[in-house]
């Protein structure tokens, strides 16, 4: 045997040495005495032992030597594991032997003097061999575990056995063990043999085939573990630490178990039932661990209906609900004084009851007739109103599957609490994050402890409001005229009371979160959820004339309470915005047939134009808010009922001349009027065409006229031209005046008289130019209309001569904007100050849980600056800012005419470079923006000109954003390096966060264009029924982009940058995006033989060219293959290593037959064997291998070289929540799945957060081109 000598080299004088020496580095490693150099030394001397032939003998020696010091013993035992995890595949079948008998000595020697720490090693030792062992060539395993079971008393020796068994179970069905990928079928057949009852087996599966005998006995373990818990129910739980522990430990076993039990035999066994009675146990940790079984019994989504009679009918009972409402009211917590153990149980006892509500949804039809199910649902009425959010959301998507049920639904609305129901929603759509911050509501205070970020806190009140919006709506379906009627009256009761008790409205004081405010948002919200109900009801409904009367009757209660609505005063600006934003939908959904409300809303609109009061600045914010709202909603007046406002058009146009020729109105007020009439005229169904034509034509000839001005196409001839037509050479000039690159705060530098006759004249020179109106004109005259009706057939004439005059002009203001981020063009002014544009051309904005301060705040900050320096800076990036996004806005429209815009052969090439020849200079939450537009120019492209258009813009913009993107990621970790604090700090936080978004933004754009459940666009000639067939003359967009190297080359190496960038998310996206087209480029017969369900097969259709394939194949092989293997070894991305190990294992699957790169990258790897390298492989090129099994091969292969592995993060504590008194700092760590998924915008369900890659209803929505109003708030 070696030994080590004292140099602590291996050596060979006797294992009494060995052994000495161990201990005495074990000493000198644990004492806090030691030296650094010493501690070192030995401990690298203790894992040199692990390489020794001799150490698993050493190793059991100090482990089995009782009498020895626990770290003594643990060290023995970590030797043994090395050997077994390690060196098992080296070891002859004697030696495997002496491991596996060492193991079971070790096993049946466990005692109650033993720590808990060793005595879990050992089972995991136990473990770690069954997985290499077990039914190959170990078929007595069951046996002994039996035996151990039955051998003593002690309760040790159990808990001993059910540690083995919930570690076996959820390494074999959970794990990512290589190992156990090798071995899974036999594993999981042998787990479900010995757990489940034989007479079972036999019976659900009658012609099974006989596998090894791995068993002992005919009862199997879910039978005997039940059967402990019972015992341990009846054998003083209360007063015997060891009895709850036991039965805690079985609890575990049970809920590592019933997610892959046969259900029959949790049945059979009393499962069900004895989890119940542990929830009514007198011991909370055995009440919590009962709670976690029953809560992954009732997750499985997939029972017969035979066992939902079973296992889910009796959770119904009038006794279950009865313990189920007494465990609720126990866990109620006071907010002031949260007892953490109870509000954890609260959380996943919500989660459980969940599960059971939506089986009320799924298997409605399989209740017994004889199953009372109203006390349930009483229950449910109970939870759902708990104080905490995160306790009620559960419950409360439940309630919206169940009023939605065909027949669940209306019983559950006749029963007498769904009036409660309908109270709690409407009470709860206040928007609890407008509160103050020190405010003492209950259901406040803890949504503040349940959230760790305020847009965390935004995305989960946006699902909880949502859910209440769809059970308002399911209620008024149901309910119609009581659920009306008690809606309005309870808004009326509230709209009358506003100021009760609190302080009058104070114009110098004005906040726009104030509680009349957000009480009249709330019971609009309401309002609008319940006209959703109304309007299916109105369609759900044969129309009987009963059911017409009823209609008419709740019509003109509604026409009459409009009514009474216009004649209410109110001061505040913001509610009466809101109060208009109600009587506009009213008008044009449920009293589209009574054009008189509408006609008086639009006459409030016109004749109520509320003046502004500069001297409140707040306040007179409010007020410009309402005036842009009033513009927004005469629109929406004339798109959604133009015939009505057809017949009173005479009287309307002439009302708008008179008040254009008063000359008050100012460019934006003059365009909404316009636009108002233009729609009208545009989308009214009894007009003349001929007669549509001409009217149309009169709007939009004076805009085509402003770009045939040769002014404004000479001042468009040079950069310099630009910037005279802007007032920027004034700008330059004034900042060389003022050597305001020698000031260090702006915002305390107050304007001259030429800085503030500067300002005004830049905002002036905006409103002379051709950009708004015919933003305006064209958005109208495509917007929300089908692509064939009459409204766009005219779009298309009144358009077909002016994008000619319109893109030259267009253009050249897109590149001018996009070059005043570029210091260098700013030429008036000397080089040493050309730093300052990008300080000019900054936006400012307010970022949710980074800015300081509220975003009230935030904007009285930018408002009161608004004669300063600063002031000056935001009106300049506000000018350039709007000629950029305006562009986009226009383009974006055309876009929408096809041909119109895509039929100028001459366009790609200069519109690529107007979009990105400066796009660099421009700023990260700039360029989402611009990425939105280009998504947009490739989605409308019809896929005949598809070939033409599309290479040169994404061939572009994916290498502008790769240099753009990675440029900024470089100069975050260079920023990183420096440690900023107090505002520096707060700016560096909002750059990452927004350079994350960027990435997001820029690998989503990857994931739509490469989607395989992409839906091509129509032809050109969209209304022919022939287009069907002609779009199968042109690949996906997605085969189109593959096949094309001008645009897969720098997407994909863009894609293998993003790899290595710091942001999980984006990275996800990105492995995903790889793992889907690594197939395409492999030889079809290649594809197939390794395929596994799931996957997308590559289209035969349309093959990639050999050369193209072979060359993107070997960048794959190379570039992408380093980078997910540097990952890996990133301690960044621990979370990604299985989607990691998922990709290299792909690569390797579908090129290591044809390529000897991907073996070659990594084989020169330092401690990577070629063996090693080819039996990996070898193992994942198998024909039928699960994406499973191939990640865990490659995962073992690296082992050694992943940044952190995710065995050694440790395993998560099981269980509801952190250790007693552990802090709550982080509370994502704690949360369920369910519960992050409602942390999520657009939950859907609770299964899942923001909506799918390529989902077709987000890419035909009208961006929002000018803003990112639902992330930033922007103020110039």
């Amino acid at each position: 045997m070696a030994t080590i000598p004292v140099n602590g080299a291996p050596g060979g004088d006797g294992g009494e040495a060995v052994l000495s020496k161990i201990h005495e580095a074990l000493k000198v490693v644990h004492s806090p005495y030691s030296p650094n150099q010493a501690r070192q030394e030995a401990q690298a001397f203790l894992e040199e032992v692990k390489t020794l032939d001799e150490a698993p003998s050493h190793g059991f020696s100090l482990a089995f030597n009782k009498p020895q010091e626990p770290i003594v013993r643990h060290y023995g035992l970590s030797l043994l594991e090395h050997a077994v995890k390690h060196k098992w595949e080296d070891y002859s079948p004697e030696h495997r032997e002496y491991l596996r008998t060492w193991v079971l000595q070790l096993a049946e020697t466990v005692s109650a003097e033993d720590p808990l720490y060793l005595r879990n090693k050992i089972a995991q030792l136990w473990v770690e061999v069954a997985k290499r062992a077990w039914v190959a060539g170990w078929m007595d395993m069951d046996h002994l575990l039996v035996r151990l079971w039955r051998g003593s008393d002690s309760p040790v020796h159990k808990q001993f056995v059910l540690q083995i068994l919930e570690t076996l179970s959820d390494e074999i069905f959970n794990g990512d063990d290589a190992i156990v990928a090798l071995r899974e079928g036999a594993l999981s057949k042998a787990c479900v043999e010995i757990f489940t009852p034989a007479a079972i087996l036999a019976e659900a599966f009658p012609n099974r085939q006989a596998g090894p005998d791995v068993r002992c006995e005919g009862d199997g373990w879910l039978s005997r573990v039940t059967q402990l818990i019972n015992e341990c129910l009846s054998g003083g739980l209360e007063q015997s630490e060891d009895v709850r522990a036991c039965a805690v430990k079985a609890l575990n076993v049970l809920n590592s178990v019933v997610p892959w039990a046969i259900p029959k035999a949790l049945n059979a066994v009393g499962c069900r039932a004895v989890m119940c009675s542990c929830l009514a146990a007198p011991s909370v940790p055995v009440q919590k661990a009962a709670l976690e079984s029953l809560h992954a019994i009732y997750s499985r989504s997939s029972f017969t209906e035979e066992e939902f009679v079973d296992l889910v009918v009796p959770m119904y009972s009038e006794v279950m609900v009865d313990l189920f409402r007494r465990l609720f009211e126990w866990s109620v917590v006071d907010a002031q004084d949260i007892d953490e153990d109870k509000y954890q149980f609260a959380k996943k006892f919500s989660e459980m009851l969940c599960s059971l509500g939506n089986y009320l949804d799924r298997k409605f039809g399989a209740i017994p007739p004889q199953t009372n199910i109203q006390g349930f649902l009483e229950l449910l009425m109970l939870v759902v109103q708990s104080q905490s959010l995160v306790v009620s959301i559960p419950i409360l998507l439940t309630w919206t599957r169940i009023l939605s049920h065909r027949a669940l639904g209306p019983a559950a609305a006749d029963m007498p609490f769904v009036v409660n129901l309908l109270e709690l929603c409407s009470g709860r759509l206040i928007r609890y994050e407008s509160f103050p911050e020190d405010t003492e509501d209950p259901v406040y205070v803890l949504l503040i402890e349940d959230t760790d970020t305020i847009p965390e806190r935004h995305a989960f009140l946006g699902n909880y409001r949502r859910y209440c919006g769809s059970i308002i709506e399911s209620i008024v379906h149901l309910k119609m005229s009581d659920a009306f009627s008690h809606i309005l009256g309870r808004a009326e009761r509230a709209l009358n009371s506003l100021y009760d008790g609190q302080p009058p409205l104070d114009a110098a004081n004005y906040s726009k979160t104030s509680l009349p405010v957000l009480t009249v948002d709330a019971q609009a919200t309401v309002i609008e959820a319940a006209l959703k109900g109304y309007d299916k009801w109105r369609t759900s409904r044969n129309r009987t004339p009963d059911e017409k009367q009823q209609a008419a009757g709740v019509e003109e209660y509604f026409e009459k309470w409009c009514g009474q609505l216009l004649e209410m005063k109110f001061e505040d600006p913001l509610i009466r915005k809101r109060i208009l934003q109600l009587l506009v939908t009213f008008s044009t959904r449920a009293l589209d047939s009574k054009p008189a409300i509408m006609l008086r809303v639009l006459e409030h609109i016109l004749m109520t134009w509320p003046a502004l009061q500069p001297e409140h600045k707040l306040f007179n914010e409010a007020i410009r808010d309402l005036q842009t709202e009033s513009m927004v909603e005469l629109q929406r007046l004339a798109s959604k009922m133009p015939d009505p406002l057809l017949d009173v058009y005479d009287q309307l146009e002439a009302k708008v001349q008179e008040m254009i020729a008063s000359g008050t109105l100012d460019e934006k007020r003059q365009v909404a009027y316009q636009s108002f009439l233009f729609i009208i005229i545009h989308r009214a169904t009894r007009i003349d065409p001929a007669v549509r034509l001409s009217k149309l034509t009169a709007f939009i000839e004076p805009v085509k006229d402003q770009w045939k001005n040769e002014s404004l196409k000479q001042a468009l001839g040079s950069y310099n031209g630009f910037c005279e037509l802007l007032g920027l050479d004034k700008v330059q000039k004034y900042v060389i005046q003022r050597g305001i690159h020698n000031i260090a705060d702006w915002g305390s530098t107050s304007l001259d008289a030429e800085g503030l006759a500067l300002q005004a004249e830049l905002e002036q020179r905006q409103t002379a130019l051709p950009l708004r109106v015919t933003k305006s004109f064209l958005t109208y005259s495509v917007e929300r209309i089908e692509k064939g009706s009459a409204p766009y057939q005219a779009s298309c004439t009144l358009w077909q001569d002016g994008f000619q005059l319109i893109l030259p002009e267009l253009l050249k203001f897109l590149s001018y904007a996009h070059a005043s981020h570029n210091p260098t063009n700013w030429s008036l002014l000397p080089a040493e100050m050309q730093s300052v544009v990008g300080r000019l051309l900054s936006d400012r904005f307010w970022q949710a849980g980074i800015s300081e301060g509220s975003k009230d705040d935030f904007y009285a900050r930018v408002l009161g600056k608004k004669n300063t320096l600063e002031g000056l800076a935001s009106t300049v990036r506000g000018a350039v800012r709007f000629v950029r996004e305006t562009c986009y806005a226009i383009i974006y429209c055309m876009t929408r005419l096809d041909m119109q815009f895509y039929g100028f052969l001459e366009l790609p090439g200069p519109l690529a470079n107007a979009l990105f020849a400066d796009s660099v200079y421009l700023s990260s939450h700039q360029v989402i923006n611009l990425l939105t537009l280009v998504r947009f120019l490739v989605d409308n492209c019809p896929v005949e000109l598809r070939d033409h258009f599309v290479p040169p813009i994404l061939a572009t913009c994916f290498e502008q954003m790769d240099t753009k993107i990675s440029s900024e990621w470089e100069k975050l970790g260079q920023r990183e390096a420096v440690q900023a604090a107090g505002d520096e700090l707060a700016e560096e936080m909002k750059a990452e966060s927004i350079l994350r978004q960027l990435t997001y933004s820029a690998v989503l754009m990857v994931a739509d264009v490469l989607d395989p459940a992409r839906v091509a666009p129509s032809t050109t000639d969209g209304d022919k029924p022939e287009d069907a067939v002609s779009n199968t003359k042109y690949p996906p967009l997605r085969k189109f982009c593959l096949m094309n190297p001008a645009i897969a080359v720098p997407l994909l190496v863009f894609c293998s940058h993003a790899i290595r960038m710091h942001d999980g998310r984006c990275c996800g996206v990105v492995l995903r995006v790889f793992r889907s087209i690594v197939p395409e480029f492999s030889p079809s017969d290649v594809s197939k033989a390794i395929k596994e369900p799931g996957h997308t097969a590559p289209l035969e259709d349309y093959p990639i060219p050999e050369e193209t394939a072979r060359e993107i194949r070997e960048f794959i092989s190379t570039d992408v293959l380093k980078a997910a293997i540097s990952s890996l070894h990133d301690t960044y991305f621990v979370d990604s290593q299985r989607d990691l190990g998922a990709l290299i294992a792909h690569i390797l699957a579908h090129y290591s037959p044809l390529t000897p790169t991907p073996r070659s990258i990594l084989v020169s790897l330092p401690n990577i064997k070629a063996e090693d390298v080819d039996r990996t492989i070898q193992h994942v090129s198998q024909p039928g291998t699960h994406s499973r099994q191939q990640r865990a091969f490659v995962l073992e292969l690296l082992e050694d070289l992943k940044g952190v592995s995710i065995s050694e993060m440790g395993k998560l504590a099981k269980g509801l929540g952190g250790a007693p008194g552990s802090s709550r700092g982080s509370k994502k760590s704690a949360r369920s799945k369910m519960v992050q998924e409602f942390m999520t915008p657009n939950a859907d369900s609770g299964q899942g957060g923001a909506a799918g890659v390529g989902d077709s209803k987000a890419r035909n929505k009208t961006p929002d081109l000018e803003g990112m109003a639902g992330m930033f708030e922007e103020a110039g």
